[in-house]
């Protein structure tokens, strides 16, 4: 059984794995002082939330993109390196104007 959270409702399911990756499941969740079912389920929420980080990144380069080629607003890399090269500085600059 694998619990989604405290409060929502449990989905039940089976994984298969072969001997070996099970073998390694057994004896992290023993290193770790936790149970099989606990690694498993860490295991897939970091690798969901990894994964979702990871598409939210993406569509947010492609609306970029749609928009450059809609507008033709952008910065250079070098107009950001310099402005990040000041942050956490007493000089910290403001975010650039964007320009065609």
């Amino acid at each position: 059984m694998v619990l989604l959270g405290d409060t929502e409702a449990a989905l039940a399911t089976s994984l298969k794995i072969d001997d070996a990756l099970k073998g390694r499941v057994q004896q992290l969740a023993s290193q770790r002082r936790r149970s099989p079912h606990w690694v498993m389920l860490e295991a897939i929420q970091q690798y969901v939330e990894r994964e979702e980080a990871r598409e939210a990144f993406k569509q947010e380069a492609l609306a970029s993109w749609a928009a450059y080629k809609e507008t033709g607003m952008h910065l250079t890399g070098e107009e950001v390196r310099g402005w990040l090269a000041t942050w956490g500085t007493d000089g910290e600059d403001a975010v650039p104007e964007c320009h065609e």
